[in-house]
C-alpha cells in the first residue's frame, strides 16, 4: 500500500436504470461504445481507468489539471454524440471531480478524497460536472470554461460541508422529464444506497435461475419505494461468485446497505435466508428466513419477493432513523426529517410532539420534501386516534391539506397515496379513499401499507370480511411499521362482526405495543362489554378512563365517519353497556349548591 496525491473523477449515467428497463442490450451497448470514444481522451491527459462499475466508472489523474480538462472534452464529446438522439435515449455522464490524499493498493484507490468525489457526482448536472472549492482553486486559473459557484454541501459520511463548482457545456441536450423527475427524487429523498447481491444458490447448478431470479425480483420491489435509492442489477451482479468482502463490494458500488442471502431446494420445498446488514460496521440489521413448498413456482417467487421486500423496507427506514445525528448545526431538511423520524419511531406522546415540530422545521427549510408533509399528515390523524390531541375541524383539515400535498409533489410515491387514502377514509369521502388506495397499491404492488390502507376503505363501508382479509396480511408481513396499527383496526373489524374474543386478542396485541392505545383500550371495553364480563369491563373502562379522563361516548364517536349507521349504533352500545360516559359529565345546580354549602 502507499499514500499518493491524486486526482479523482467519479462518473455515472443519469436515469441508467429506467433505460435499462426499457432496453437492457440497447443500453449496454450505447454505454460500452460511449466508455469506448472517451478513453482516449483519459489517456490523453494522463488518466488511467481505476475500475468500471455498472453504471459507470472511476477514474485517477496526476494531476487535477488534467483531470478537469479530461472531464471537459469528455462531457463536450458527449453532448455531440447526443446531440441528434431524442431525448430518451441520449446518455449522458454526471461527473464528480475531487483531489486529494488517496490510499493506493493492487491497482485500487480508496479513502476520503475517493469517497467525495463519488459524492461530487450525485449533485453534478447530467452532462456536466461537479468539482469542490479546493479542486476549483487548484484548476481554475488553468482553465477555459467558466464554473458556476454551488455554494457548500453536506453528504453523507463526510464529516465537513464541501463547497462546490459546477459546469455544463452549451449545446448538452436536456434531460427527458422523466428522468428530470427521477434525478430530483433521487437528491431529495434517496440519501441511503441499496445494493442487492446476488442471492447464493446452494443447491444444484440447474437451480441457478430461481436464486438470479428471486435477486432480479427483490430489486425490482425494493425500486419502488421512494425513501432510497436501490442499484441496478448491473451494479452488484458483478460481484457474483466473487469472495470480497462486504465492505469492499459497499465503498465499490458506495452502497450505505447491502442485502445477500442463499437459497436451497430440497425436493418440492424452497429454503431462502437473507440478510440486511451495514456493511461499514459489518452489524446485522435485519435477517430471515422463508420456507415454502414450490407448489404454483412463481405465485411462490412473488410471495417470498413480497415478504421479503416488506421486512427490508421496514428496516432500512428504521436504520436510517436511527443513524447518529451530524454534529454540525449547518443541516439540511432531510436531516431535520430523519431527526424528526428518529423521534416518530419512539411513539410517545413527548417523541410524536418533537417529531412534528421537526417535520415543520424540514418543510419550512424545503416545501417540496413530499416525505416530510406525509408523515407530517401520519401524525395528525395518530395524534387524534390515540387520544392524545383533540380531532378539531383545523386538524382534520391541515391533515388533509398535508397529504394532498405530498401527493403532489411526489405523485410516484405509493406512501403519499396511502396517507391521502387514510385522510379520505377518515372524513368520510368513500369514493375518493378507494381510489387513492387503489393507485398506491398500483404504484407499489409490495407496499404492506397500501395493501393495509385498503383494508381502511373496506372496513369504513362496512366490508369487514375483506378488511379483516386486508389487515391481517399486513400485519403478518409489515407488523413493525408504526404508520399503521394494523392489530388495532383487526380488532375492530372482529367486533363489528361479533367476534369478539378475536377482537380481545387483536386489541391486546395492540396494547402490548402501546399500553395506553386510546382505541384499543376503547374496543377492549366494548367487547368485554358485549361478551357479558361485566366486572372485567368495568375495569377496562377504568383503565380507559384513567388515562383519558375527558372521554367520552359522544366525543369519542365524533371521529367515526362509517357508512353503516348499524356499525356505529353496534360500537356506541358496547361502550355504554362498558360504562363509558355519553357525554361531559356536569354537575346538576343542586348538587353545585349542595357541594358548597358541604
Amino acid at each position: 500500500m502507499e499514500r499518493r496525491l491524486a486526482a479523482i473523477v467519479c462518473a455515472d449515467v443519469a436515469g441508467y436504470s429506467r433505460m435499462m428497463g426499457s432496453d437492457e442490450a440497447g443500453t449496454h451497448a450505447a454505454f460500452k461504445a460511449h466508455r469506448s470514444a472517451i478513453h482516449p481522451i483519459i489517456l490523453n491527459h494522463g488518466g488511467r481507468v481505476v475500475k468500471n462499475t455498472g453504471d459507470g466508472f472511476l477514474l485517477e489523474f496526476p494531476s487535477i489539471v488534467g483531470a478537469t480538462e479530461a472531464a471537459i472534452a469528455m462531457q463536450t464529446l458527449m453532448a455531440e454524440r447526443n446531440h441528434h438522439l431524442p431525448a430518451d435515449r441520449a446518455m449522458q455522464f454526471r461527473l464528480g471531480i475531487h483531489m486529494g490524499d488517496v490510499i493506493a493498493d493492487e491497482d485500487e484507490v480508496f479513502g476520503d478524497d475517493v469517497n467525495i468525489a463519488v459524492r461530487l457526482e450525485s449533485v453534478a448536472s447530467p452532462g456536466g460536472f461537479a468539482i469542490s472549492a479546493k479542486a476549483y482553486k487548484e484548476a481554475s486559473k488553468h482553465l477555459s470554461v467558466p464554473l458556476v459557484d454551488a455554494g457548500n454541501h453536506r453528504f453523507k459520511n463526510i464529516k465537513d460541508a464541501i463547497g462546490v463548482w459546477t459546469w455544463t457545456p452549451e449545446g448538452a441536450p436536456a434531460l427527458a422529464p422523466e428522468l428530470r423527475e427521477a434525478s430530483a427524487l433521487s437528491q431529495q429523498y434517496r440519501t441511503a444506497i441499496v445494493g442487492v447481491l446476488p442471492f447464493a444458490n446452494l443447491s444444484d447448478a440447474q437451480d441457478e435461475y430461481f436464486s438470479d431470479g428471486l435477486t432480479e425480483d427483490l430489486i425490482h420491489a425494493l425500486s419502488l419505494q421512494s425513501f432510497y435509492r436501490v442499484l441496478s442489477r448491473n451494479s452488484t451482479f458483478a460481484f457474483k461468485g466473487r469472495n470480497t468482502s462486504t465492505r469492499l463490494i459497499a465503498r465499490e458500488i458506495d452502497a450505505t446497505y447491502l442485502i445477500q442471502g442463499s437459497v436451497r431446494r430440497a425436493g418440492a420445498k424452497i429454503r431462502v435466508t437473507a440478510e440486511l446488514i451495514a456493511p461499514e460496521t459489518g452489524e446485522q440489521l435485519w435477517t430471515g428466513r422463508y420456507d415454502r413448498d414450490i407448489g404454483d413456482f412463481f405465485a411462490m417467487q412473488d410471495e417470498i419477493t413480497t415478504n421479503l421486500s416488506a421486512a427490508i423496507a421496514t428496516e432500512i427506514v428504521r436504520a436510517e432513523a436511527s443513524a447518529p445525528a451530524r454534529l454540525s448545526t449547518d443541516v439540511t431538511a432531510w436531516d431535520r426529517f430523519l431527526k424528526g423520524l428518529s423521534h416518530y419511531y419512539r411513539q410517545t406522546k413527548e417523541d410524536l410532539t418533537a417529531a412534528v415540530d421537526l417535520f415543520r422545521e424540514a418543510i419550512r427549510v424545503d416545501p417540496k420534501l413530499s416525505i416530510a408533509h406525509a408523515y407530517l399528515a401520519t401524525i395528525q390523524i395518530q395524534s387524534i386516534q390515540f387520544g392524545w390531541v383533540k380531532g378539531t375541524r383545523e386538524m382534520w383539515a391541515e391533515a388533509m391539506n398535508l397529504a394532498e400535498t405530498s401527493v403532489r409533489l411526489d405523485p410516484r410515491s405509493s406512501f403519499a397515496f396511502s396517507i391521502l387514502s387514510w385522510a379520505h377514509a377518515m372524513e368520510g369521502h368513500y369514493e375518493a379513499a378507494m381510489d387513492a388506495a387503489k393507485r398506491a397499491v398500483a404504484l407499489n404492488p409490495y407496499d404492506m401499507g397500501a395493501r393495509g390502507v385498503l383494508g381502511i376503505c373496506h372496513f369504513v363501508i362496512g366490508e369487514h370480511r375483506e378488511a379483516i382479509e386486508m389487515f391481517s396480511m399486513a400485519a403478518q408481513r409489515d407488523n413493525s411499521d408504526p404508520r399503521y396499527q394494523w392489530a388495532a383496526l383487526n380488532a375492530f373489524s372482529h367486533y363489528l362482526l361479533r367476534q369478539y374474543d378475536a377482537t380481545l386478542s387483536w386489541a391486546r396485541e395492540q396494547l402490548y405495543i402501546n399500553p395506553n392505545h386510546m382505541q384499543a383500550l376503547a374496543i377492549r371495553a366494548a367487547a368485554l362489554a358485549q361478551l357479558g364480563r361485566s366486572a372485567e369491563a368495568s375495569e377496562a373502562t377504568s383503565v380507559l378512563i384513567g388515562n383519558y379522563p375527558t372521554l367520552n361516548v359522544d366525543r369519542h364517536l365524533r371521529n367515526f365517519h362509517w357508512k353503516r349507521p348499524e356499525d356505529l349504533a353496534h360500537y356506541r352500545e358496547g361502550l355504554l353497556k362498558a360504562g363509558v360516559p355519553l357525554g361531559k359529565l356536569t354537575l346538576v345546580q343542586s348538587d353545585v349548591k349542595r357541594v358548597a354549602e358541604s
